[in-house]
């Protein structure tokens, strides 16, 4: 009987959906295993789309976004970011997992190496099994504060790596690199003659200590991803982009002809409108997330369970490891006798056996409850 190919037999399915299909299973689980947050889309972006629609903006676009739309993100990377940016460096993606995958096809040949931290998010892992790559991890500690230590990554470098990629605020730790230690794996990367992705779609989702890009330092060796979806709710509008040097942005956005051609055309109206029109509602989010990670933070602190203290994005990692449950073990009885849906830390990398993620991106009241289940079963695990 013919079937999938190899290819596809072999890529990992993400630890998060696999979660979220059992949790499916029972009406009442209190979901804090998705990034998805709990706000809707400004009503004068969905209205702004709609608009466009009955106006006929429905055809192709140029292959990186259309041209209103690149410029407004380059003022924002400018005004924002701390990034000297033209609509040449800009290329607008299907999401940032268009932008991800994307940058690595552009980047990477079949047999190269690409460098991961342990714990990270599971997609780049399976887009690397899809592209016939090598991952090869390097550990994130507690005592380096859940950090990248070049010294770590410098073990992991082979002939055949060709990028690092660097995640910040970190999805699942919520961590933050600071511009000293952001240059110190900038000059690891230049050493090593390696390319660098920069995963940036958190960075307006910070709690006091603001996200620091890694494209001014080296802007010929980044590539820096952002995302509409967490930033003002966009998820499911799927568009995001990637900023580049004028010479390989264009390569990326010729690299989006034969998947996507281009970005949805109403979707792109509807990042326009979020860029040029009132922010209020993007800092309202940001400080819901904010209040979140306090309370749940003083609960796991009195509790006596460590974990990460997010600065930015909107998960905490949890260590459960009193539970004496292995952690995939752990989320599915969380699952089915506690009613909760968490992220199984093994989901992010081979050495997160001991935590599970938590998202903070559900109603405060629902969350509390959650974590509160979740202190019970570390506590009595049976």
């Amino acid at each position: 009987m013919l079937g999938p190919s190899n290819t596809i037999r072999s890529m990992p399915r993400s630890g998060i959906r696999e979660i979220n299909d059992l949790a499916s299973q029972y009406p009442d689980v209190i979901h804090l295993e998705v990034g998805q947050p709990n706000f809707s889309t400004p009503e004068h972006i969905s209205r702004a789309a709609g608009d466009a629609a009955l106006n006929g903006f429905t055809t192709y676009t140029p292959n990186a976004g259309i041209p209103e739309l690149r410029e407004a993100i380059a003022e924002k990377l400018r005004n924002l970011n701390g990034i000297d940016a033209e609509p040449e460096n800009v290329t607008v993606t299907t999401g940032g997992c268009g932008a991800l995958f994307t940058t690595l096809v552009t980047l990477c040949d079949p047999g190269d190496a690409i460098l991961l931290s342990d714990p990270t998010w599971p997609n780049y892992g399976m887009m690397a099994s899809l592209q016939g790559l090598e991952v090869r991890h390097y550990p994130l500690r507690a005592e380096d504060g859940w950090l990248p230590n070049p010294e770590e990554i410098e073990k992991q470098i082979t002939p055949n790596c060709r990028a690092m990629i660097l995640v910040s605020p970190s999805n699942p730790t919520g961590t933050i690199i600071g511009e000293r230690l952001m240059k110190e794996l900038l000059d690891l990367a230049r050493r090593h003659n390696l390319w660098v992705i920069s995963d940036e779609v958190y960075d307006e989702i910070t709690f006091g200590k603001p996200a620091v890009s890694a494209f001014p330092i080296d802007s010929d060796r980044v590539i820096s991803i952002f995302s509409f979806s967490k930033t003002y709710a966009m998820t499911g509008w799927r568009i995001g982009y990637a900023v580049a040097r004028p010479d390989m942005a264009a390569v990326l956005g010729n690299s989006q002809e034969p998947t996507t051609s281009c970005v949805n055309s109403l979707a792109q109206i509807g990042a326009l409108t979020a860029l040029r029109g009132p922010q209020d509602q993007v800092w309202a989010m940001r400080d819901a997330y904010w209040e979140r990670r306090d309370l749940v933070t003083e609960m796991l602190s009195r509790a006596d369970l460590p974990f990460a203290r997010p600065e930015g994005a909107f998960y905490v990692w949890v260590d459960i490891s009193q539970s004496r449950l292995p952690d995939n073990e752990f989320a599915r009885r969380m699952v089915i006798d506690r009613r909760v849906a968490v992220v199984p830390g093994t989901t992010f990398g081979p050495g997160g056996g001991t935590h599970v993620r938590v998202s903070l991106a559900t109603d405060t009241e629902s969350l509390l409850e959650g974590v509160s289940r979740l202190i019970q079963a570390v506590r009595s695990p049976d």
